[in-house]
C-alpha cells in the first residue's frame, strides 16, 4: 500500500477561492460560501500539480496513528476553538476587514480548554512556547481514544488496543477495483492519518451498516487512487464529477512531489455531495482478516463481528452486513 502525504493541516484548494454571501452547502448554520475561481492556486503550480498523484478525497472524520503512553494509539481530530468572547472579536476583526491577517491572539486566554492529553498537529507555528491558530482562528490537533471516552466510541469500535490491531479499508492487491476489509497492526500505521467513514459519521454518504448494525472502518490517507483523473482546469473537473463514474467522490486530493497536498470538494465547483451512489460504495469488497481471524472472535470492537465473514465477498461495499 502506497504511503503518501499525511493530513495534519488544512489542505489549500487548487484553485483560488472567493466567499459568496449564501448560506453554505457543507456546513449547516454557516451564511457564507466558499467557491472556487477558474485561477489556479499559485501554491498548485509551484507544486507541480499537474505531475502530482491524484486519490479520493473520502467524507469522514480525521484519525491518527501515534504513541501514547507508551503504546500505538488511534487519535481523533480536536481541533482547539476560540471561546465565545474571542470568536465575536475575531469574526467582527474578519467582516470589518474582509481578512483574517493582523488579528491579535492571547493565546492563553482566548481558547477552549482541550484535554491535557491533547497535541497539537504537525507543523502547527509556536509562540513563546504555545501553539498559535492559523488564519481560520482554531489550533489544529489531536486526542487519544480511549476505550472510556463515549464521545469517540466509532473510533474506538475500529481498534483493539489489547491485539494491537486496527480495522481497516484499502485496495485489494489482486484487483484493481476491489476493496478489502483487513485488519492490520497499530505500529504498521504509526505516524499515518486516516479518515474513519461509516454509519454514523458525516451521514454517512458511503451507505455502510444500518442503525441497528452499525459498521465503521479506517480509511489510510492517500490509498484510494483516482483512475484516469481530468487535468486540473475548472470546466473539465466539473464536467468528470458530473458525467465519469469515477467522479462519484466527495473531491479530490493531489499528493505532489514536494509533499505538498492540494485539493479540490465538490462544494467548490457548486456540485452536491453525496448526489446518488458514491463510486466506492458501489465497489465490490472483500473481508480479508488472514489466519488471525479466529483471535479477532473475541474482540470488543467490529473485528469479533467481521471475523465470521473472513473470506466472504460482496458485490457492493455497502452490501457488506453481519
Amino acid at each position: 500500500m502506497r504511503r503518501l502525504g499525511s493530513v495534519q493541516q488544512k489542505i489549500p484548494c487548487v484553485f483560488l477561492t472567493d466567499v459568496k454571501e449564501e448560506a453554505s452547502r457543507k456546513h449547516e448554520h454557516q451564511q457564507f460560501q466558499v467557491v472556487a475561481t477558474e485561477n489556479v492556486n499559485p501554491v498548485a503550480l509551484e507544486a507541480n500539480v499537474d505531475c502530482a498523484f491524484a486519490t479520493e478525497k473520502l467524507d469522514g472524520t480525521c484519525c491518527y496513528v501515534a504513541l501514547y503512553q507508551g503504546q500505538f494509539y488511534l487519535w481523533a481530530r480536536l481541533d482547539r476553538k476560540p471561546n465565545k468572547q474571542a470568536e465575536k472579536r475575531f469574526r467582527k476583526h474578519q467582516h470589518t476587514h474582509k481578512s483574517c491577517k493582523d488579528f491579535s491572539w492571547n493565546v492563553e486566554e482566548d481558547f477552549k480548554i482541550v484535554p491535557e492529553s491533547w497535541i497539537p498537529a504537525h507543523r502547527v507555528k509556536h509562540s513563546n512556547g504555545h501553539p498559535i491558530p492559523d488564519e481560520h482562528g482554531h489550533i489544529p490537533g489531536w486526542v487519544p481514544v480511549q476505550k472510556s471516552n463515549k464521545q469517540y466510541c466509532w473510533h474506538s469500535s475500529v481498534v483493539d488496543y489489547e491485539l494491537g490491531v486496527a480495522l481497516v479499508l484499502k485496495p485489494g492487491c489482486d484487483d484493481d477495483d476491489l476493496l478489502e476489509i483487513t485488519a492490520l497492526p497499530l505500529a504498521d500505521l504509526q505516524e499515518q492519518t486516516l479518515e474513519l467513514i461509516g454509519t454514523n459519521v458525516n451521514g454517512n454518504p458511503y451507505g455502510l451498516g444500518s442503525k441497528k448494525q452499525p459498521i465503521h472502518c479506517l480509511v489510510p490517507h492517500g490509498s484510494i487512487p483516482v483512475r484516469n483523473p481530468p487535468p486540473v482546469n475548472f470546466q473539465l473537473l466539473r464536467s468528470w464529477f458530473q458525467e465519469n463514474c469515477e467522479g462519484r467522490v466527495e473531491g479530490i486530493v493531489w499528493h505532489c512531489n514536494d509533499g505538498t497536498l492540494i485539493k479540490i470538494h465538490r462544494h467548490h465547483l457548486g456540485l452536491r455531495w453525496p448526489d446518488g451512489e458514491t463510486r466506492l460504495g458501489s465497489r465490490p469488497a472483500v473481508v480479508r482478516l488472514g489466519g488471525a481471524s479466529a483471535a479477532y472472535s473475541d474482540s470488543e470492537g467490529l473485528l469479533s463481528w467481521f471475523s465470521p465473514l473472513n473470506g466472504q465477498r460482496f458485490s457492493r461495499l455497502q452490501d457488506v452486513h453481519f
